[in-house]
């Protein structure tokens, strides 16, 4: 067999970066929607850039959830309180744009079952001694 070699490049971030503070504000989101509605359907994204905050997405759910507070809370707690930073918890500027999920969508997640495209890291797998994805240990 003729396989072909390839070098798959990896990246680990720490909780101030903003890749990991968007994920943390869209987690959030999709928690607060969880704990009042267990069938919610959430696909949030989030981009944070000079003392703005916008996020936009598609949420379906009958939780009744405050966006802006739980971003600042995430911000707040993260140690994004200055300009220093380019990003004040209390001044930054958050933008909005969620709607309901497209029908379209809805009816293949309820014949097939949620799915996304990109290759996913996670948890807890024993590719190495401390239970961490192996490109996530190795970055």
């Amino acid at each position: 067999m003729n396989y072909k070699r390839y070098f798959l490049t990896s990246e680990s971030v720490t909780e101030g970066h903003p890749d990991k503070v968007c994920d943390l504000i869209s987690d959030s989101i999709l928690d607060a929607c969880l704990e009042q509605d267990s069938e919610s359907r959430v696909a949030v994204e989030t981009f944070i850039s000079n003392g703005q905050v916008n996020i936009a997405g598609q949420i379906t759910t009958n939780a009744t959830i405050d966006i802006e507070s739980i971003t600042r809370e995430v911000l707040k707690n993260v140690g994004y309180d200055s300009a220093k930073f380019n990003m004040d918890y209390k001044t930054c500027k958050i933008n909005v744009n969620i709607t309901k999920q497209s029908n379209d969508i809805a009816i293949g997640v309820d014949d097939g079952g949620a799915g996304d495209q990109g290759i996913m890291f996670g948890y807890a797998c024993v590719e190495t001694e401390n239970l961490m994805p192996y490109a996530i240990d190795t970055a």
